[in-house]
């Protein structure tokens, strides 16, 4: 898989569990409100006798328990709890609240004992927090608020004290929640944008290995022979040469900035390792000598080939600009822990900065078709020249990376 497909999948891996964050927290209050029935079934346990209708406490806590085990599921999982379910969650805890001021003697009320459902009403704020942000869960606990207020012993220090708790706790999760939300859609946003840089790159390679030098290659002998045959042909060669200049110009524009076509599934890796050394034989002839180990140089297929491919970009590189009567050397180190590849020539070398020049020239032979390649491979591309000394490209590729 390229690097490009790697960071596209991950991309779709953040879009399609975009809740990974969120998904600990709704457990969490699936796990809180199971506790918080016990807590609540508990303390009714030991005072239901004090209340005025005890069997009306019982029925509604009966119902509690039944609505809480069935929605255990729904509040462990952002998709399954609806707004429904947290619309039916919220009139369940307000019939509670207000029950309590029907059913509970009035010196306990006045005394500040708790509500039927006790702080089971909370979960149904941190499931509206969970669900949609601050401002939900606000409006949530302003109505639990309220009916705790009207229908449990009035404006008392002990019932403001619990809304302000409550409305906090709610909020903050809400709050945090948002901010969890917005962090994955940025993260994904990223990736997405990573991932269109790889395949622009990817995409830079092949034109540059192929259709660049191809379309230089027409302009080049289209001027030539425009100059040298009859009117009629010598403008037809000449246009062809135009045209082949103005694609030239067109693709290295796409390549550097330009927007880019739908990106190409990446191909299935080969099962079986292949020999690096079988690819670079081709490589060798009177001025290219290539000295390998004798046993074959096996890596997996896809990196063999990329690697290849950046040995074979180097090469071109020392036959274009390092002079006919240049001599290279490519050398081949098969390690246990890498397989690092070295090219060297005796041609006159390049200035400092002059790869920099030519990138932003639009000439991304060594940037993306050598270091591009090994960059996506998990290795590592050096290039080392001075004037008059030649040049060494040593590529180097962990053998756990391309694993």
């Amino acid at each position: 898989m390229t690097d490009g497909g790697r960071a596209g999948a991950v991309g779709g891996t953040v879009a399609a569990g975009g809740m990974s964050v969120e998904l600990p927290l709704w457990k969490a209050i699936s796990y809180f409100r199971m506790l918080a029935l016990i807590y609540a079934l508990l303390r009714y346990f030991n005072s239901y006798l004090h209340f005025l209708h005890p069997v009306a406490g019982w029925i509604f806590l009966g119902a509690l328990t039944l609505w809480t085990l069935a929605t255990t599921r729904a509040f462990a999982n952002p998709q399954r709890c609806t707004w429904y379910v947290l619309g039916v969650d919220l009139t369940l805890a307000v019939t509670g609240i207000v029950m309590s001021g029907l059913t509970d003697a009035p010196a306990r009320i006045s005394h500040g004992a708790p509500t039927l459902p006790t702080i089971w009403a909370a979960g149904t704020v941190l499931g509206c927090a969970a669900k949609g942000g601050w401002r939900p869960a606000a409006a949530t606990g302003s109505v639990i608020g309220v009916a705790n207020i009207l229908g449990h012993g009035g404006p008392t220090g002990d019932n403001i004290h619990n809304i302000v708790l409550l409305m906090v706790a709610g909020c903050a999760i809400g709050y945090v929640i948002e901010l969890a939300r917005a962090s994955e859609a940025t993260l994904t946003r990223a990736l997405q944008v990573e991932a269109a840089t790889r395949e622009r790159e990817r995409l830079s390679r092949d034109i540059h290995d192929g259709v660049l030098q191809v379309l230089a290659l027409v302009q080049r002998r289209g001027s030539e022979l425009g100059g040298g045959t009859g009117a009629a042909g010598g403008a037809d060669f000449a246009e062809l040469g135009r045209l082949a200049g103005e694609q030239e110009r067109a693709l290295r524009t796409l390549m550097t900035g330009g927007p880019i076509p739908a990106q190409r599934l990446p191909e299935p890796d080969a099962a079986e390792p292949r020999d690096l050394t079988a690819l670079l034989r081709p490589y060798a002839d009177e001025r290219i000598t290539l000295s390998a180990p004798g046993t074959p140089v096996l890596l997996p297929a896809p990196a063999v080939g990329e690697l290849a491919a950046a040995v074979g970009a180097a090469v071109d590189n020392v036959r274009r600009h390092a002079g006919e009567g240049a001599r290279a050397w490519i050398l081949v180190e098969d390690e246990p822990e890498a397989v690092t590849v070295s090219i060297r020539d005796d041609g006159p070398g390049f200035a400092p900065g002059r790869l920099g020049e030519a990138e932003l020239a639009g000439r991304l032979g060594v940037s993306q078709s050598i270091r591009g390649r090994l960059l996506d491979l998990g290795g590592t591309a050096e290039l080392y020249s001075a004037p008059g000394e030649g040049v060494e490209v040593e590529l180097r590729v962990p053998r756990k990376a391309t694993q």
